[in-house]
């Protein structure tokens, strides 16, 4: 099983499956959440993963309209995983919080057009059909 958690500890995340989705995102939000040009993500399905720890929640409104619950640690301020009314199925995890190196690679990039020119991708990933 596989774990996640904040740069404190105080909270961690526990999976029983394997990620649905691995992606990378170049929109503006994950750029500023990041602090990076871009955002490593897993999905995974609700109940493969159980919570421990509290959170605290910031819910901004996605390029598309809709809302996006980030839940970040009220001690070290790491956004470790987020809830999308888009995908209320799922849990977006940031790959970083799992400090793995051997973390399955992301299978497609998104959100391209905001991407910084200078970012070289591998070969073999997929790529969104947005403009």
């Amino acid at each position: 099983m596989s774990r996640a958690q904040c740069a404190c500890g105080a909270i961690k995340l526990n999976f029983s499956e394997p990620p649905q989705l691995t992606a990378l995102c170049h929109c503006f939000a994950c750029q500023r959440r990041t602090g990076s040009p871009f955002s490593a993500n897993a999905f995974y399905d609700n109940a493969a993963v159980s919570i421990e720890g509290e959170t605290k929640v910031f819910v901004r409104t996605a390029d598309g309209g809709r809302k996006v619950s980030m839940h970040f640690c009220p001690t070290c301020g790491s956004t470790v995983f987020w809830k999308a009314e888009a995908s209320p199925n799922w849990l977006g995890v940031g790959v970083g919080s799992f400090a793995d190196p051997t973390f399955p690679a992301p299978t497609i990039s998104v959100f391209e057009r905001s991407k910084h020119d200078w970012v070289r991708l591998e070969e073999g990933i997929g790529h969104d059909s947005l403009p």
